[in-house]
């Protein structure tokens, strides 16, 4: 069932499809409905939670998405194994802790945990 007025769907804008899916398959565990050469269907449970759509150029700037990690270590190493960008280590903020990165696009995201 969708929420009102809760985020219901995201795209990333990503420059080269397989390596946005290596990339996010890796790092976080996401599988994807392949849509053809120039979109993919990010899963969660029986639906979609978003998609990757193949763009020429990814601009910087926009809104940031942070993903929740119980294990915020883990999650560091697997984004650097997977060729992501760590743009500022963890740092501690009020509630948590937390590192910003960018994808193999140059997407900016942050992960956090308690």
């Amino acid at each position: 069932m969708h929420e009102h007025h809760a985020i219901d769907y995201i795209e990333f804008p990503v420059t080269d499809m397989a390596a946005a899916k290596s990339f996010f398959a890796a790092s976080f565990g996401w599988e994807f409905n392949d849509y053809g050469p120039d979109y993919a269907g990010i899963r969660k449970g029986e639906g979609e939670a978003g998609g990757l759509r193949l763009v020429e150029e990814v601009a910087a700037g926009g809104p940031l998405i942070i993903l929740y990690s119980k294990d915020l270590e883990a999650s560091l190493t697997a984004v650097r194994a997977a060729g992501g960008v760590v743009t500022k280590e963890i740092f501690s903020f009020p509630g948590g802790r937390r590192f910003e990165l960018t994808d193999t696009s140059g997407n900016g995201l942050a992960v956090w945990s308690e």
